[in-house]
Formats: C-alpha cells, structure tokens, sequence
C-alpha cells in the first residue's frame, strides 16, 4: 500500500505573495466536492494552499470550512455516509489514491480540533506521546526528548515542565489546546490542520494560541478555520472566504481584508451578514 512521503526542504515563500510556482504549494485542490448522505456540502473547490505559510479559512455557519479541511486530510470519510470527489494533491501525490493509506495520510497532515480533546486521565507526557506510541513509532528511550521538544513548540514546556506526570485533564483550557498541539507536533507532520482552536478559549488563551499559529509557520504549512475575521487577519499570509459550500475568494490576506474583489467577501466582513 501506498504511503504519502513528505516534501524535502524548500525555500519559504515570502508572507503574503501569492504562488508563483509548484515548488512553494503544499496541496493542489482540484474540483473538491464533499457530501454528507445526499447534501452537497462543498461545491467543486479549486485552490493552491503553499507551504509554510498560515491559511485561514473564514465564512459563516454552516458554509463547509470544516467539512473543507476534514477533506485534506480525508477525516472527512470517517463520518457515517460522508464522501468526497474529486483531487488533493499533497506534495504531488493524490491522497484520495487507490492505494494511499489513509492513516499515514492524517500522520504528516495532522489536526487540531475545535474543542481541546486531550486524554483526561492520561499523564501531560503520554498525552504528548499518545500517537507516536499508537503508530509504534517511539523509539525506547526516546520519549522523554521527544516530549520536551513537542511542548516547547507548542510553547507549554515552561509551564508544565515539573507536572509531566500529572493529568492532562487538570490543566486549563487553554493549556489543553496546547497540549493537543504538542501532540500532533509529536508525530512530525508536514501540515496543521485548526478547527477554530480558540472557540472555546478565553482572550488570554486565545492570543497565546494565536501567537503560536504565528510562529509554526516557520517549520509548518498550518491552515486555520476561524469565525473571528480579526483573528483571521492577525495570524494568516492567506484567507479563503466560503459560503455556501463554494470558495468566494482566495487570496493575500492584506488584500482580502482591504480591496476584496467580490461583493459576498466585502459583504460578509463589514458585516451585513454571517
């Protein structure tokens, strides 16, 4: 069976240019359409996401943000009588391939969800290491490091660097997210996928994931589904509006914000709806 391999090293494409060529895209959307049972919920997406570099998907309820990035990493599927059509082209290769393993898929596009979900009663350190062990990939001796690396990316290591052993239930939301980070970093992906990470945090919480979405994009291609337009605007080089199932407009985010080229987009963030 097939395995997705991850890109090597690349040139980081400078903050808010748009794509010039295949050596700086991450994945080719092509003609992405994604149901649930007999609802079209994503209507033929096209779209260039590059890598390093934080994409932010925006738009109201109910427009298909969510279901979108579940299709990059085909946790869309899981979902009883979900299907999609069409190609994601990660790194070249398509990972709605006959003979692509869809596990390895979600190891290199990792993802992070909208409420934190780490093991309650599963110490911080297993918590960190929860997918490398599930995917018998943690080599003997190793986990200590390994550990310490992921929550210093995630910018939690400070904090609970003497409580490795207690619960990852007993920390606060926001370190939850945190550690729900960590342990996606753990693994080593490629891509971070961001389910409106903040929904459920308080301000204090809320800027500190925001100023670590900001400072991954330096080692990771991140895509962001966020409701907060201003939040949207302080993390992301790109923004992609949806609604209703379509993309509205694709774009440098500076440029979305300021000189949108279509009405929904300007519409949607002056707020005469959403």
């Amino acid at each position: 069976m097939a395995t997705i391999q991850p890109a090597p090293p690349r040139p980081q494409t400078a903050s808010g240019s748009l794509v010039a060529d295949d050596t700086n895209v991450k994945f080719h959307v092509k003609d992405l359409s994604a149901w649930y049972g007999n609802q079209e919920v994503i209507n033929s997406v096209s779209m260039e996401i590059p890598e390093r570099q934080v994409t932010a998907v925006i738009g109201p309820s109910g427009c298909g943000k969510s279901t979108y990035i579940r299709c990059l990493n085909r946790m869309h599927e899981l979902v009883p009588g979900a299907r999609a059509r069409g190609e994601v082209l990660f790194n070249g290769e398509d990972i709605y391939g006959p003979r692509v393993d869809p596990v390895r898929v979600r190891r290199h596009i990792g993802m992070v969800f909208q409420k934190p979900n780490p093991f309650p009663t599963m110490s911080v350190r297993d918590n960190v290491l929860a997918g490398l062990r599930l995917t018998h990939s943690l080599r003997r001796g190793e986990g200590d490091d390994v550990a310490e690396q992921a929550l210093k990316q995630a910018a939690l290591w400070e904090e609970v660097k003497d409580q490795l052993d207690k619960p990852g239930g007993s920390l606060s939301g926001g370190q939850q997210q945190r550690l729900c980070i960590a342990r996606s970093l753990a693994v080593n992906p490629d891509v971070l996928l961001m389910d409106e990470p903040c929904s459920a945090l308080d301000p204090i919480a809320t800027a500190r994931i925001e100023d670590l979405v900001y400072a991954l994009r330096e080692e990771y291609t991140v895509v962001i589904v966020t409701h907060n337009m201003q939040q949207a605007a302080r993390v992301s080089d790109r923004t992609a509006f949806f609604l209703l199932g379509d993309l509205i407009e694709y774009g440098p985010t500076k440029q979305l914000f300021t000189a949108p080229t279509d009405d929904r987009t300007e519409d949607y963030i002056t707020g005469k709806f959403g």
